[in-house]
């Protein structure tokens, strides 16, 4: 079965980040396909590489970047709400005149149109967050 993820919330401030992480884990495991994993609002904050939670707590935007490069997902932050919220790649960065960008790498930057494509190739369409 195909399986398109929306996640809304922020990765250290609400649990659906650490729980579409699980899900997505136990979908891999369970054979099915992950069509897109699709970082809305403030979910964008899960892309920012510079991030550093405490030492006693799961670093999940590396465990999302970890299991991104396992199993060759396909995960992107919506563009228009990580520009408001300062997550920017390299080419946005130079684009707006930013000192620095902080995207981590397998994330991609993308628009609204990705999540719709995949929410039309999937089976099943799952969403983490208010």
């Amino acid at each position: 079965m195909k399986f398109a993820l929306a996640i809304y919330a922020a990765p250290f401030s609400a649990q659906a980040s650490q729980t579409a992480l699980h899900f997505t884990q136990e979908l891999l495991a369970q054979g099915h396909e992950v069509v897109r994993v699709f970082f809305y609002q403030d979910g964008v904050h899960t892309g920012n590489q510079l991030a550093t939670p405490a030492q006693d707590e799961q670093n999940i935007t590396e465990a999302w970047r970890a299991l991104t490069r396992a199993h060759d997902l396909d995960v992107v932050v919506c563009i228009a709400t990580a520009l408001k919220r300062g997550i920017l790649n390299e080419e946005e960065a130079q684009r707006y005149q930013q000192p620095a960008s902080n995207l981590a790498p397998e994330f991609a930057l993308s628009g609204l149109g990705q999540w719709v494509e995949a929410v039309v190739r999937a089976d099943r369409v799952v969403t983490f967050g208010a």
